[in-house]
């Protein structure tokens, strides 16, 4: 069997829900596997990194060697071959982020991890390191295959957010905007709304499905229940036969829930009109975080709002948070500088360091 272009089929479900395979036994079980316990968008993506994957090393997945996983990085940071019986991926000619590669990695060590765990494969052929002298005795507890660098998300001035605000056109897409930038919600979350998730008296939003399948109740700004308001009344079409808040308002799938193809493309109109080079989901939803976080809010409160499973993934607004970072240190400069020059007289000192 040649995995050299395995194509992605969408087909529907029973229930009408998008089944994404590739026409590979052992992944198509595997991305079966998936779907009950992830989303649609991870399923999906999971099958174009698998694809991408065995394009690349053109083998079963029976065959697959460490080798070929090695060959597989180099593949993907230089967009060339990585070894003998490597293929590059057509439409990624100059290589991809290491970020890309680390995703990549981690869903294709799942997939072996998953035959591994049915008896169909003895070993998981992806390498959990590469092996230093001090090591030798710790096989696979190594220097790791990516370097992962953490880069800081880019937030929104306040000046952005008003002309993002001014070129919406209607209340719906004001409301979802303020729902990322005023509560922090992630982008599935606020397509995922229901009307019964709207605690309008409490001014506060059940997210019924967040990221990992948690659920949790979080306060947002009057605005977005205000913007909400304005939209139930004259603007969401009547009759339709969903539940979801926000739907489509034009066309041939009028009264639909809204995609998230639908939601980038009225940010991306809206940040064309603003003249803003930057607005995404995700940077409304940092903007958010970041604001509660400079404000004084507890990085535990930080961490309910934006619905991390660990505050590790909160403390980063710690760093975005310049504002507040600044404060305390000058606060504990103010106490080092007493301590360590305590009764001594400052002396004034040249460019160099020397004393006058």
């Amino acid at each position: 069997m040649s995995l050299l272009d395995p194509c992605l089929i969408r087909s529907r479900g029973p229930s009408g829900e998008v089944v994404v395979r590739l026409g590979v036994p052992w992944v198509d079980d595997y991305l079966e596997f998936m779907e009950g316990r992830c989303r649609p968008n991870t399923v999906l993506a999971a099958a174009y990194d698998l694809r991408v994957f065995f394009r690349v090393v053109d083998k079963t997945p029976a065959e697959v060697v460490p080798a070929d996983v090695l060959g597989f990085v180099t593949a993907q940071r230089t967009g060339r071959s990585g070894g003998a019986g490597l293929h590059p991926v057509e439409d990624e000619p100059g290589g991809v982020a290491i970020s890309t590669v680390a995703r990549r990695l981690s869903l294709v060590s799942g997939f072996f991890a998953y035959l591994q765990a049915r008896g169909d494969i003895t070993a998981n052929p992806v390498p959990r390191g590469l092996p230093t002298r001090r090591e030798r005795n710790r096989p696979g507890h190594g220097v790791p295959l990516t370097k992962r660098v953490r880069r800081l998300p880019r937030i929104l001035t306040p000046e952005e957010v008003d002309a993002l605000s001014a070129a919406l056109r209607t209340h719906r897409d004001r409301a979802m905007v303020a729902a990322m930038v005023f509560g922090g919600l992630r982008r599935c979350e606020v397509l995922g709304l229901r009307l019964e998730d709207l605690r309008v008296a409490e001014r506060r939003v059940f997210i019924a499905d967040g990221k990992g399948g948690h659920q949790r109740l979080v306060p947002v700004s009057s605005r977005f229940f205000a913007a909400v308001a304005a939209y139930l009344d004259v603007e969401r079409p009547p009759g339709v036969d969903t539940d979801r808040v926000f739907v489509v308002l034009k066309g041939p799938t009028r009264g639909r829930p809204l995609s998230v193809r639908g939601l980038d493309e009225v940010l991306a109109g809206a940040r064309r009109r603003a003249g803003l080079d930057h607005a995404t989901c995700h940077e409304l939803r940092h903007t958010c975080l970041t604001r509660l976080r400079e404000a004084g809010m507890a990085l535990e409160a930080v961490q309910a709002q934006a619905g991390h499973a660990s505050i590790e993934s909160t403390r980063i607004y710690l760093h975005l948070a310049d504002d507040w970072l600044a404060a305390q240190y000058r606060k504990a400069a103010e106490v080092l500088d007493a301590q360590l020059y305590a009764g001594q007289p400052t002396q004034p000192t040249t460019i160099d360091g020397s004393v006058r």
